[in-house]
């Protein structure tokens, strides 16, 4: 199945699934790895998080609510048809949005043929096994890019793939509104997040699994 894109009728919703305490280390870390690169591309750029580590970032989204809280430059447009040249950067992400695609291969040859030679692609994506200490209340849906499958998909596209994968405690939701946010931001609908919630014993850490996969020719 591929996640919703709800970005512009719902972006509480976004913000909510991605403020959770710890999320800003995914960023910090993939900044880390793109700090060779000159002129980066990132494709489902949201709101800008990758953007506030890389100063270099080219921030692109099918969403203009999200584009319009992204510093420039900004670009409007989709995954699968990206408005650029051939070859015209140096590195491209995709964070935690190839599962909204049902056919996420589109994007990744996208992503290859706007990348100069040398180039590096990142995509980011969770594992059907995220935070399985909610298991009793909620469970990760299977889809179309998730980091059991995203590897084999990555090297259809690209003749050499790394994979750096996290499974650790990473996030605490310190109380009951906390995992009830959480669990909104995940498409719990709100009602029931709360109900769900009332059932999770806090404070409760989370163990993070999901991948990094880069490829690159």
């Amino acid at each position: 199945m591929t996640v919703p894109r709800d970005y512009d009728v719902n972006p509480r919703r976004y913000a909510l699934g991605s403020s959770a305490p710890g999320a800003r280390g995914l960023y910090v870390r993939l900044a880390e790895r793109l700090r060779p690169f000159a002129r980066v591309l990132d494709v489902g750029c949201g709101d800008g998080r990758l953007r506030a580590e890389s100063p270099q970032v080219v921030g692109l989204d099918g969403s203009m609510t999200m584009l319009r809280a992204h510093p420039a430059p900004r670009v409007l447009g989709e995954a699968t048809a990206l408005p650029f040249r051939e070859g015209s950067f140096d590195a491209v992400t995709a964070v935690n949005m190839l599962y909204h695609l049902p056919e996420p291969l589109l994007a990744v040859r996208e992503a290859r043929r706007v990348l100069r030679p040398g180039g590096l692609f990142v995509a980011v994506t969770r594992s059907r096994a995220d935070s399985p200490e909610l298991a009793a209340v909620w469970r990760p849906s299977a889809t179309t890019f998730d980091a059991e499958e995203a590897p084999a998909l990555v090297a259809e596209v690209f003749g050499r793939v790394e994979v750096e994968t996290w499974d650790a405690p990473l996030i605490t939701l310190r109380d009951r509104e906390a995992v009830r946010d959480y669990l909104v931001g995940r498409f719990v609908d709100p009602a029931d997040a709360e109900e769900r919630a009332s059932r999770v014993r806090t404070p409760v850490t989370l163990t993070k699994r999901g991948a990094y996969v880069y490829g690159s020719s």
